[in-house]
């Protein structure tokens, strides 16, 4: 994978905002629901995303300044295992004086993963652990997607529909060969959920913010909106205004345990015309409201 640094096109002295801000800049040029279709921004937006979910754990950062881990988050050799003197005709090139020498001490030192039997020394294969960077629609959902190993391999993992950010998924069996006959290891697949330009979940809702016209918000209006599924018509009632909410019943995340579906609650922002309106503005040069407002005396006590 390529440099984390290079991605977000930071200094390795950046400080955490320098890295946050690189981040969301990035994330808001290649994000794949302002690209539909685009394979290259999709490619971006995932190296953007798994560059910023290692440089915004400090202790990853760490890790991989010091050459402990690579840009995916995988552990680099720092030792030989056990796996390495298995094929070895000669094990007293590596200390060892026999191969009998060689299965005492892997007994010694997998005591409580290893056992002896006919054929000698049998242990379990090393477990491995990866991160896996998915987007909001991808957990609200449900989704596959295809981890590339080191060595070329692949994993096909898939993501259940309401998973949560850091949830660990384990792939049976997908770890490091044993040794002598020993069981396979397994793979741990963590998700780290990306923010999503415009949709935020709280626990099983989502809210968004949308924005509508002045005669949208003063009148009413049948407006399509955007869901987790979606667009859907939602009705803005007479006389909304910034801040009005309404609830989508049944358009949030299912719950994994209960099987039932959050809302979508929506926030309204009333925005004006972008261009010159001179009849708006000659209505408002001679309009008397029948009700004054004053919407900052509660600011001004």
């Amino acid at each position: 994978m390529k440099d984390p640094y290079e991605t977000l096109g930071v200094k390795r002295s950046a400080s955490d905002k320098e890295i946050k801000d690189a981040f969301k800049k990035l994330a808001r040029q290649y994000h794949p629901d302002l690209h539909p279709g685009d394979k290259e921004a999709e490619g971006k937006f995932k190296d953007i995303s798994a560059a910023n979910d290692l440089l915004k754990d400090a202790e990853k950062r760490r890790r991989f300044d010091a050459g402990e881990i690579d840009a995916s988050g995988a552990e680099r050799p720092q030792q030989r295992y056990y796996r390495d003197f298995a094929d070895a005709p000669h094990a007293a090139q590596d200390g060892f004086a026999s191969n009998e020498d060689l299965e005492e001490f892997l007994a010694r030192a997998f005591g409580g993963g290893g056992a002896r039997s006919r054929g000698g020394f049998a242990a379990a294969g090393q477990d491995v652990n990866y991160v896996l960077p998915v987007g909001l629609l991808d957990v609200a959902n449900g989704a596959t997607r295809t981890i590339t190993l080191p060595d070329g391999k692949t994993l096909q993992v898939t993501i259940p529909e309401g998973a949560e950010d850091r949830q660990m998924l384990r792939l049976k069996g997908q770890g490091m060969p044993g040794f002598g006959g020993g069981p396979t290891g397994d793979a741990y697949v963590e998700i780290h959920v990306e923010p999503h330009p415009f949709f935020q979940r709280k626990d099983d809702n989502i809210h968004v913010d949308v924005p509508v016209t002045l005669k949208e918000a003063v009148l009413g209006a049948q407006i399509e909106v955007p869901t987790i599924n979606g667009p859907v018509v939602a009705t803005v009632p007479k006389g909304s205004n910034t801040g009005t909410t309404l609830r989508l019943r049944d358009r949030g995340i299912r719950n994994r345990k209960t099987g039932q579906r959050g809302h979508q609650f929506i926030s309204l922002k009333v925005v004006l015309p972008t261009a010159e309106e001179p009849d708006l503005t000659a209505f408002l040069e001679t309009w008397q409201p029948k009700v004054q407002q004053e919407p900052r005396k509660e600011m001004l006590r």
